[in-house]
């Protein structure tokens, strides 16, 4: 299997990841929640939920034709990076008497793995098509 078609099976897996954040945060609130209580009880969760399911479906959306949306990727690319790395130092801190440590084994290892991976394969397909 060559990087282009690994490429589209990423996009897809990690869009799909992303429309199942709100349901991964009640499975595995200390992963993937930053507060107590439900997931709906966070205005700023919500806003997060909002962002990664639509970045999830223009993902999905993008596995048609990858190379034609590079910009979208590397933007995932960068974006997983730059939120993981923030919430990697933030983990350490506590809020309202929360312990965050549950998210360097939830979702900042997923940013930096969907950085890692998209960013490589991306690479490697647009290496291979040129």
């Amino acid at each position: 299997m060559n990087a282009l078609s690994l490429l589209k099976i990423a996009l897809v897996v990690f869009g799909v990841t992303m429309l199942l954040i709100y349901p991964l945060s009640m499975v595995w609130p200390s992963g993937w929640a930053w507060h107590m209580g439900a997931p709906y009880a966070s205005d700023y969760f919500m806003m997060i939920v909002g962002v990664y399911f639509v970045l999830g479906i223009f993902l999905i959306l993008a596995a048609r034709n990858p190379l034609a949306n590079k910009s979208l990727i590397w933007f995932t690319v960068v974006s997983s990076l730059v939120h993981g790395a923030i919430m990697a130092q933030q983990s350490f801190g506590m809020t309202g008497g929360m312990n965050h440590m549950g998210h360097l084994m939830g979702d900042v290892p997923a940013l930096i793995g969907v950085a890692v991976i998209l960013g490589g394969l991306l690479w490697s397909a647009d290496k291979s098509a040129a």
